[in-house]
């Protein structure tokens, strides 16, 4: 069977956002292709109005994550979802990081019945953005039933625009130190890699949801960037970092870089 894109929108509902602003963004299921062990890649493909933006999964100051809820779907165990890298904007003392105009985001899916088909069904509670940010729901069902085994354009476009793995990106160092500044956590990053283009910006995630980090202070010199963030509990209570799950992700004009877990020195 030739491999096709066949979109699979049933709904893209919105809310609470106004009724003149009840376009601003859709959704649809995307067919994807049959991997060799049985599993699948499909997409959602989002399309934003005109003049406005959606956020990546580390969004920046005042950015609403998106939120995936898979509860409905049937013959489905998993779902990775593969971020292309986002585009960081800069505005008055406000930075935030996502997407514009349109966004493909590759899913993985794990697929207990190899040979049948998927009923995907997920819910997305996000954040749109324009003058004004608002929260907004997107509610999208379709069945996933291709056997193409060949990959499908424009998911693989997307997939291709992922950030490089620390080794593409040729990083040879990373750590991480910790230390407490009149009470708060500091994290300070040291990644040793070439220059990924224009201002960049290292974005840090510590794995755990309930720890809020800052935007990190960022100074490239020579072949070092060099990272500082604050980190607290979003409770208020005690912090554990685990320096092998910081996510450190290098955000650069010519391409990103993804690094997994940081060393002490």
């Amino acid at each position: 069977m030739k491999s096709k894109l066949v979109p699979l929108i049933v709904a893209a509902l919105l809310a609470p956002l106004p009724a003149s602003a009840m376009d601003v963004i859709k959704g649809e299921i995307l067919q994807g292709w049959v991997l060799p062990d049985g599993n699948r890649v499909a997409a959602i493909r989002m399309t934003m109005a005109p003049g406005w933006k959606t956020y990546w999964r580390a969004p920046g100051d005042m950015g609403i994550p998106p939120q995936f809820d898979w509860n409905g779907s049937q013959n489905l165990s998993g779902v990775a979802v593969e971020w292309p890298a986002p585009t960081v904007f800069r505005e008055k003392n406000l930075t935030t990081i996502g997407y514009k105009d349109q966004v493909v985001l590759p899913l993985v899916i794990s697929v207990p019945k190899k040979g049948a088909a998927v009923h995907l069904k997920t819910t997305i509670d996000m954040g749109v953005c324009s003058d004004i940010c608002v929260p907004a729901q997107l509610h999208l069902d379709g069945i996933i039933d291709t056997d193409a085994t060949r990959a499908v354009p424009a998911i693989a476009a997307s997939l291709a625009q992922r950030p490089f793995s620390a080794k593409e990106g040729g990083v040879s160092k990373a750590t991480c130190m910790i230390s407490f500044n009149n009470g708060d956590l500091e994290l300070e990053t040291v990644i040793t890699l070439p220059d990924a283009g224009g201002q960049e910006l290292v974005v840090i995630e510590t794995g755990q949801p309930d720890l809020w980090v800052s935007e990190a202070d960022t100074l490239r010199k020579g072949k070092t960037l060099t990272s500082k963030v604050d980190v607290a509990h979003s409770t208020g209570g005690p912090i554990a970092l685990n320096r092998s799950q910081i996510r450190m992700t290098v955000l650069g004009d010519k391409h990103a870089v993804d690094i997994l877990g940081c060393t002490p020195d």
